[in-house]
C-alpha cells in the first residue's frame, strides 16, 4: 500500500490576538523605568528625533486629598483623553505657545551661566585630582619585584597572581598551571607559598580553611586550639556545634567558644580590602515633606531633561517655501515628540498620584515608625487611581520614595495584612519588627523557640501559625534557638 507523499496546503482561520502599537510599549516603558534609566532614554531620543530640545520646566506639588473619587475621576478623563486620535493641528499649536512661553527663560538661563574656558580647566584638574586605588593585583605584583626571586620563578608568581581572584583566593590549581607552564608542580608550590608570605595575610589561598590557617601562623598561633578546630572541625565551627566539637578534642566548651571567638576575628576575604568600591546609586524619584501638617508629594522632575517642540522646526512648518518631503518628514517627528512629551507627563502624574494613595494610607508610618505600618495591596491603590493593577506594580517597581523618616521603596509600603485579636489588621513587616525585637530583648542563655514566640505574640493580640514564626525568623536571617545560645 502506497504512503501519501506529503502536500502544502493554505487554510484561514479567524483568531483574536491583542498586540500592543510601537507607541503603547513605550509608554509602558518609561513607566516601568527608574528615573536615571528614564533619563538616559530621554538622552536618545533627543539625539535620534531632532525636533524636540531639552527645556527647564518646574513642577508644582500634588497636595494628598482626603477623597479618593477625585483622583479616580481624573484617571478616567486621562484615559478618556488616551483614547482620542491626536489631532495634529491643535497639538502643534498648543506645543508652539509652550514654545514661545518658555523660550526666553531658556536662552536667560543660558546666559546667566556662560562656560568658559576656565570652567573647562576647573572640571579637568577635578577629574585629574581623583585618587586611583590601587588593585590586588598590582599590589601583589609590587611585592613580587621586589622578592629577589629568579626570572624564571618570577614568570610563575606572576602567573599565579593572575589566577587570584579579588576576595584572595587562588581559583586554578596548581596541577593546571603546571601543565599550562610545563614546570614542576612542586615548584608552583615553592613560588606559592612565596606570594603566601605577601601581604593581605591570607592571600593566595586555595580554600577557606589554608586561608584561615595562613593566617594564624602568621600571629603565631599555628599550634594553638583555633588552628585545629579550623583544620579538622571547620563545618562543625559554621554550624557552631561546640558541644561536639569540645568532645572530639577533649576540650572545654569554653575553651572552644573563646577560640571561635579568636576565628572569627579572622578576615575570609582578605583580598576585598583592594577590591574597587562599587557605588550604587538611589534617586528617589517622590519627596515626602510635611507643610503645614499635612504631606505633600513632590516629582524628582530635575533629573529628567524637559522635552519641547524645537522653534526652528515649528518655524520651517510655518514656512510656506518648504518642500512636501520636508513638511512631511517634520510632522512625522513632531508627532513622535509629542507622544513622548505625553508619555512622559502621564508616567509622572501616574506615579505621584499613586505615590500620594500610598503617603495617605501610612502616614501613620510616617508619624510613628513601623509599628504603625498599615496593610496595603496594588489591587487596593489601583481602584482609588483608577488603573490597572499592573500598572501600579509597573510603576512602583525599582522607584524610591524620600519621605522625612528615610528612603524607602516603593514597593516596601505594600505588604499583606495579619489580623489580630481586636479584628483589626497589622502588616507583617510589623510583625517581622515585632519577632526581631523579642529575640534582641531575649535571654542569651535561654533564647526563645519559635512556640514561645508566637505565645509572646498570641499576648499581645497576634495569631499566626508557628510555620509562620520560623518563615519569618529565616526571612530576618535570625538563626533558631539551639544556634543562639
Amino acid at each position: 500500500m502506497a504512503t501519501p507523499s506529503p502536500t502544502l496546503s493554505l487554510t484561514q482561520s479567524q483568531r483574536l490576538q491583542m498586540i500592543l502599537a510601537p507607541q503603547l510599549r513605550q509608554s509602558l516603558e518609561m513607566l516601568q523605568l527608574p528615573v536615571l534609566e528614564l533619563r538616559n532614554l530621554i538622552q536618545q531620543e533627543l539625539e535620534r528625533n531632532p525636533t524636540i530640545e531639552d527645556a527647564v520646566v518646574q513642577s508644582e506639588p500634588l497636595e494628598i486629598e482626603p477623597s479618593a473619587a477625585a483622583g479616580a475621576g481624573e484617571a478616567a478623563q486621562e484615559q478618556q483623553t488616551e483614547r482620542q486620535p491626536l489631532d495634529f493641528d491643535k497639538e502643534f499649536e498648543a506645543l508652539a505657545k509652550l514654545d514661545d512661553e518658555w523660550r526666553d527663560y531658556f536662552f536667560q538661563d543660558l546666559a546667566s551661566r556662560p562656560y568658559s574656558e576656565d570652567d573647562e580647566e576647573k572640571r579637568q584638574y577635578l577629574l585629574d585630582s581623583l585618587p586611583q586605588r590601587e588593585s590586588l593585583q598590582e599590589h601583589l605584583m609590587r611585592q613580587l619585584e621586589l622578592g629577589g626571586l629568579a626570572e624564571e620563578d618570577r614568570k610563575l608568581g606572576e602567573l599565579i597572581i593572575g589566577s587570584i581572584n579579588d576576595e584572595g583566593y587562588l581559583t586554578s590549581s596548581l596541577a593546571e598551571l603546571a601543565a599550562t607552564t610545563g614546570h614542576d608542580p612542586q615548584r608552583l608550590e615553592d613560588v606559592l607559598a612565596t606570594v603566601q608570605d605577601f601581604h593581605p595575610v591570607g592571600v593566595g589561598a586555595r580554600d577557606l580553611r589554608e586561608c584561615l590557617l595562613l593566617q594564624l601562623e602568621r600571629q603565631d598561633k599555628g599550634d594553638t586550639l583555633a588552628a585545629r578546630i579550623v583544620r579538622d572541625h571547620l563545618a562543625a565551627l559554621g554550624d557552631k556545634q561546640y558541644l561536639a566539637i569540645a568532645k572530639a578534642l577533649g576540650v572545654s566548651v569554653d575553651e572552644v567558644q573563646q577560640a571561635a571567638k579568636m576565628i572569627a576575628a579572622l578576615d575570609p576575604t582578605p583580598g576585598r580590602t583592594f577590591a574597587p568600591e562599587q557605588a550604587n546609586y538611589v534617586v528617589p524619584e517622590v519627596f515626602v515633606q510635611k507643610v503645614d501638617g499635612r504631606y505633600v508629594v513632590l516629582m524628582n522632575d530635575e533629573q529628567l531633561p524637559h522635552v519641547r517642540i524645537s522653534s526652528y522646526y515649528r518655524k520651517l512648518m510655518e514656512d510656506p517655501a518648504t518642500a512636501p518631503e520636508v513638511r512631511s518628514y517634520i510632522q512625522d517627528k513632531i508627532r513622535s515628540g509629542a507622544f513622548l512629551i505625553k508619555s512622559i507627563h502621564q508616567r509622572q502624574r501616574t506615579i505621584q498620584r499613586i505615590a500620594a494613595e500610598i503617603v495617605k494610607t501610612q502616614e501613620g508610618f510616617l508619624d510613628h515608625g513601623v509599628s504603625h505600618l498599615k496593610p496595603l495591596t496594588m489591587a487596593q491603590v489601583a481602584r482609588v487611581v483608577g488603573v490597572h493593577e499592573t500598572t501600579v506594580s509597573r510603576a512602583v517597581s525599582g522607584k524610591y520614595m524620600q519621605t522625612p523618616v528615610g528612603l524607602f521603596e516603593m514597593k516596601y509600603f505594600f505588604t499583606p495584612g495579619i489580623k489580630t485579636a481586636a479584628g483589626t489588621e497589622v502588616s507583617n513587616k510589623t510583625v517581622k519588627d515585632m519577632i526581631a525585637g523579642l529575640v534582641a530583648r531575649e535571654d542569651p542563655e535561654h533564647p526563645l523557640s519559635d512556640q514561645e514566640l508566637m505565645e509572646r505574640l498570641k499576648e499581645q493580640g497576634i495569631h499566626i501559625a508557628r510555620r509562620t514564626i520560623a518563615k519569618y525568623r529565616l526571612m530576618l536571617r535570625i538563626p533558631p534557638s539551639h544556634l543562639r545560645k
